[in-house]
């Protein structure tokens, strides 16, 4: 008998005589499909274990599928990402499906070659996370790609939507410094560079109910709004301006995490310490928020189970299902160490 050439490579075919199944069988395993037995799909995942058997994509796409899903991100930078990205992999372990990540940057021209990209490689669903893209431009996308956008309010009948209950999250940040005694509460927002509709974008959201509580408060006189970004230097500048008013803030609600940490840092070149002399509360209650010498209070709107839901979503629309969901997460105040009482004085 002839040895197998060890560079050929291995085929359905290989795989079902070795299961001693159908190749249709083999390839309603590939794509998870309904009506496969338990056992069925036990002895097919072990032959093409034992003979190591990889999907061409190139084959998968003139098929009509790749079993890909691109992700979009703005940046990789966010510790916030990571968190989503955790969910999506967990949603999909157990599929054929692998994930491919590119970056949008912070410019809609630069966002739409990422998409692109997505597209070009015929990725079988998108998940854009906090995409700058006009709602037109993302149902073109949707159209014939399956697609979940999250962070974003808007309503489509063309992809789902997973998004946080911003209105909700900032109101709780608000309410607990204002519980706290404080009343100069000034706030980091995040410069719109998106071409979707102000109203539906979770910074102008987080923003204005910032606003809304101050002045339910009797505080619209103490409104104090640094516009920067979501970002490190954007946090660390915004505390900048900040800190050169008079009388200074003393407490900083910054819309994001990332941005809390680059006002952390200015806040203690300044020789001021948190929470003696000022409060710092952020938003997304990352990994980073929690480690002990950060501790920083902030609102979790639970990233893995919005890429855990955002995964399911795009099976669902990969299998068939054609109406529109939305799904919000309640988010919850995360109290810790970078917020406390009013300073004396």
């Amino acid at each position: 008998m002839a040895a197998r050439d060890e560079r050929r490579r291995v085929t359905i075919a290989d795989v079902a005589g070795h299961a001693q199944v159908s190749t249709t069988a083999v390839s309603k395993v590939l794509r998870n499909a309904y009506g496969v037995s338990p056992a069925m799909r036990d002895r097919v995942r072990l032959a093409i274990d034992e003979l190591g058997y990889r999907p061409h994509a190139g084959a998968r796409a003139m098929r009509g599928r790749t079993f890909t899903i691109g992700v979009l991100l703005p940046h990789i930078r966010n510790p916030f990402f990571p968190e989503i990205l955790d969910g999506l992999t967990e949603q999909l372990d157990g599929t054929d499906y692998q994930v491919i990540i590119v970056q949008g940057g912070s410019d809609p021209k630069t966002e739409t070659k990422a998409i692109d990209a997505l597209v070009d490689r015929q990725v079988d669903g998108a998940l854009m996370v906090a995409p700058l893209s006009s709602k037109s431009r993302l149902e073109q996308v949707a159209k014939g790609t399956p697609t979940v956008v999250l962070g974003r309010h808007e309503k489509s009948a063309v992809y789902d939507s997973v998004f946080d209950d911003d209105d909700a999250g900032a109101e709780l940040v608000v309410e607990h410094l204002v519980a706290l005694g404080h009343r100069r509460i000034a706030h980091i927002a995040q410069k719109d560079g998106s071409l979707g509709r102000a109203a539906e974008l979770l910074h102008t959201i987080r923003a204005a109910t910032y606003e809304r509580v101050m002045r339910e408060h009797g505080l619209g006189d103490e409104i104090a709004v640094a516009t920067t970004s979501y970002a490190e230097e954007g946090g660390y500048q915004g505390a900048l301006q900040l800190l050169a008013r008079s009388p200074r803030p003393t407490a900083i609600f910054a819309g994001a995490d990332l941005a809390a940490f680059g006002a952390l840092a200015a806040i203690h070149e300044a020789g001021l310490t948190v929470p003696a002399d000022i409060s710092v509360a952020g938003y997304d209650n990352t990994r980073l928020a929690r480690l002990a010498n950060v501790s920083l209070t902030s609102v979790d709107q639970d990233g893995v189970v919005m890429g855990r839901t955002a995964g399911r979503l795009l099976l669902e629309r990969i299998e068939g299902r054609t109406a529109s969901v939305r799904f919000s997460v309640n988010p919850t105040l995360v109290p810790r160490r970078s917020t406390g009482p009013l300073p004396s004085g």
